[in-house]
């Protein structure tokens, strides 16, 4: 048993350890280490500044998650480098030697009689609606009016038989819609808008890490990829909850962050990268002082929606060539599918992940993304096994599934939500992304509180490329005659 002199030197060590660790000063702490933080945090680590990241989660990467699982990995989280001319991530693959693969999502369509649906038609006017949603000019209007419009000028010019089969155009505008909703993060395509900033990279837009994994992105963002050094003015700390910022408007002096724990820091200035949903939960009780009504108003305005994946893995899968899969529902078995089984209906296909040769991932969105992350997964897999039997059971032989993963952005409350998107709402406030941009100063002027993250990217926002440009937007406004 310890005598009382060496448990007062034990508790006099741990106690300095932690006013060691809890006093120092750095230049910048980091909130968040998803893509916008890991830039903004790697970045000015580099160029020599003492940066500290705290991240509440036990992980790094945000909405990034790579997980193995099947033979590989999966990503219950962003998917692809969407785009390369110029991206920061794909960039970031080619200069260091990894190799990323292009990704076909040509639709392989089943109807919900088990029978092959019209796949070249099927994928020819998903591609010309896509196509219609650049560069769209004119009032603002809901987006699926206004692809409607289009597909039916379309089909009217290009398949004049079409234009009587109402059955079809039904079936066809149900999944395109829900083809949108998955792209846009929205609970239906009525609510997205049709005048947006937002503006694709050139390139392919469906660039997959594959077995690599995105979590690859983020070890060379931090110097570890190949067991390489890290920064060393870069401290990390997992599971570490921020619950306040002081910070000083009306005098100078530094930034003041406290964590659950209780643990307190301080920086001359603070990148605040979390999530819009997480904003929009914690906007009043974060900061300290408030932040201004026109952020307040931007957080309120700007919609971030959910996009979910259920991921199912198999001993062996052999599935008819292709990576994705359409559900076209029938009218009338759609109208017999029962109220509590109504989210199967709501998802618009499978895919097979280039990461793995059996594992099988279901798509979905919104309202319906929202409700699946309540079921229990038990629920959820024998559910999904029956859709997927319903529309290939016919061509494929699937077993029964070995494991279920369930991603569930807004039901975490590190997230609330996968991404953002522009709705009706937002687009009668321009500025509310260059708003939340915006950095607050003290009485001097000086740097004290900034914004990174996707919701912040006026063009690029829902992408990891876009967050990622957002976190080296803030480190060169902290540095601007640094080179980064």
């Amino acid at each position: 048993m310890a005598s009382l002199s060496e448990v007062y030197l034990i508790l006099l060590f741990v106690s300095s350890a932690i006013c060691t660790d809890t006093m120092m000063k750095y230049d910048t702490i980091v909130i968040g280490l998803g893509a916008a933080g890991t830039t903004a945090a790697s970045a000015l680590a580099k160029a020599g500044k003492r940066v500290l990241a705290l991240e509440a989660q036990d992980r790094i990467g945000g909405r990034v998650q790579t997980v193995p699982f099947g033979d590989g990995v999966v990503e219950l989280g962003a998917e692809w480098i969407h785009g390369t001319e110029p991206s920061v991530v794909y960039d970031s693959a080619i200069d260091n030697n990894v190799m990323v693969l292009p990704q076909d999502i040509y639709l392989n369509v089943y109807k919900s009689d088990g029978t092959p649906g019209n796949s070249e038609l099927i994928n020819e006017l998903v591609d010309y609606a896509l196509e219609m949603t650049s560069n769209i000019t004119g009032p603002a209007r809901p987006l699926g009016l206004y692809l409607t419009d289009k597909l039916n000028e379309y089909i009217k010019e290009r398949h004049p038989e079409l234009v009587h089969d109402r059955e079809f155009l039904s079936e066809f505008l149900s999944i395109m819609d829900l083809i949108v909703d998955n792209l846009e993060s929205s609970n239906d395509w009525y609510d997205v808008s049709t005048l947006t900033n937002y503006r694709e990279l050139g390139g392919h837009q469906h660039m997959s890490w594959h077995r690599h994994g995105y979590k690859t992105f983020f070890d060379i963002l931090l110097n570890t990829y190949e067991n390489g050094p890290g920064w060393p003015t870069l401290d990390i700390k997992l599971n570490k909850e921020v619950k306040l910022i002081k910070w000083p408007r009306d005098s100078s002096g530094d930034v003041e962050v406290t964590c659950a724990d209780g643990s307190v820091f301080t920086a001359d200035n603070v990148i605040v990268t979390v999530s819009l949903g997480v904003l929009k939960e914690r906007k009043t009780s974060l900061f300290e002082p408030s932040l201004p009504a026109g952020k307040i108003k931007a957080i309120n305005v700007i919609p971030i929606g959910v996009m979910n994946k259920i991921m199912l893995k198999f001993d062996k899968l052999d599935l008819p060539s292709g990576n994705f899969y359409g559900f076209l529902w029938k009218s009338e078995d759609k109208a017999r599918v029962c109220p509590e089984d109504g989210w199967t209906t709501k998802i618009f296909g499978a895919s097979t992940p280039l990461s793995n040769t059996n594992v099988l991932t279901l798509w979905t969105s919104g309202i319906h993304g929202l409700l699946v992350e309540a079921m229990p997964s038990d629920v959820v897999m024998k559910k999904s096994m029956e859709l997927i039997r319903r529309f290939m059971g016919k061509v494929a032989d699937i077993p029964e599934p070995t494991g279920i993963l369930m991603s569930k952005w807004f039901s975490n409350p590190y997230t609330r939500g996968s991404y953002t998107y522009d709705n009706l709402v937002v687009t009668d406030y321009p500025d509310a992304r260059a708003t939340l941009e915006a950095p607050l100063r003290d009485s001097t002027g000086a740097l004290k509180v900034l914004f990174a993250g996707e919701a912040t990217n006026s063009n690029h926002f829902s992408t990891v490329h876009g967050a990622s440009e957002t976190g080296l937007r803030e480190a060169k406004r902290i540095l601007p005659n640094s080179k980064l």
